[in-house]
């Protein structure tokens, strides 16, 4: 693999000094010459071309770029240092960003790992660390970040479930820190060869297909109605129990096994039902 290694490219300013000077002369030799001769033409010519050398070989790197740098394929180094440097006029320079960059997926159609399908989507948050294996390890970084992304997402997604159904189980809504993390490692290990760093990657688009979101609508429904009920349920055994103890406590009341069983269920009828109870007045005893 090939790998980065800096060019220390010169500093362009006086390499631009020094390409005014000769124009300034040459444009000098130009105006005050009075006769031709071969030494003169060939000064001239001389001072021509030193001036195209010298303007061919400047270039820029700006913040957060770099310039690979290639003589005849063969690869001379990265020029990172921000200003204006000169490099051989030979060489070409292929410009870099490595600013941080993000990128974002489309909507893919997937499965869980329940087989439901599924919409998703993800944001990835990226730079180049590595400018020689961006060029040349791979035939387009850009592209290839973008597919590998979406390669990632698909085989992250069909490894947890949408939505979990009991408490140890992870799942994409569940559980968005791990599987943001997942994600992240899944991608960076499908880009470290083309010298890109993750830096971050969280799923932005998270739904059911529509073929399938009413019923996962109505089965989420149905499972937060059960899921309240139990806790209903709960909450009046416990009542139901407290007022008991509090009647024997108290001796109150005394009940036998029937009449404790006939309270236990109209407590739990009025604690767990959907609609307010309507009284019943009676009028006789309490055994009538």
């Amino acid at each position: 693999m090939i790998r980065e290694r800096d060019y220390a490219a010169l500093p362009g300013l006086p390499m631009a000094l020094l390409l005014l000077a000769v124009m300034g002369l040459l444009i000098y030799a130009l105006v005050t010459g009075e006769r031709a001769s071969v030494f003169r033409i060939v000064s001239l010519a001389f001072a021509l071309l030193l001036d195209i050398f010298l303007l061919a070989g400047l270039f820029v790197v700006n913040p957060n770029e770099g310039r690979v740098l290639q003589f005849f394929g063969d690869y001379v180094g990265t020029a990172k240092k921000a200003g204006l440097r000169w490099a051989n006029p030979l060489f070409t320079k292929r410009r870099i960003s490595l600013r941080v960059r993000n990128f974002e997926s489309g909507r893919l159609k997937v499965n869980d790992q329940e087989g439901n399908p599924i919409e998703i989507a993800s944001v990835v948050v990226w730079r180049v660390v590595d400018t020689a294996e961006a060029v040349f390890q791979v035939d387009d970084y850009q592209n290839f970040v973008k597919v590998q992304t979406e390669s990632a997402l698909r085989n992250m997604a069909t490894s947890y479930k949408y939505d979990a159904h009991e408490e140890d189980q992870m799942s994409l809504r569940g559980n968005t820190n791990e599987v943001a993390e997942h994600l992240k490692k899944e991608i960076q290990d499908r880009l470290a060869q083309a010298g890109v760093e993750v830096m971050e990657a969280r799923i932005s688009h998270l739904a059911y297909a529509p073929e399938i979101a009413q019923a996962m609508l109505q089965r989420q429904q149905a499972g937060a109605i059960i899921a309240a009920r139990q806790r209903i349920v709960e909450g009046a055994v416990g009542m139901v129990q407290m007022a008991l103890d509090m009647l024997s406590q108290r001796e109150i009341l005394e009940l036998d096994n029937e009449r404790r069983a006939a309270m236990v269920s109209n407590l739990l009828v009025v604690l767990c039902g959907d609609k307010a109870t309507q009284p019943v007045v009676n009028t006789g005893t309490i055994y009538q």
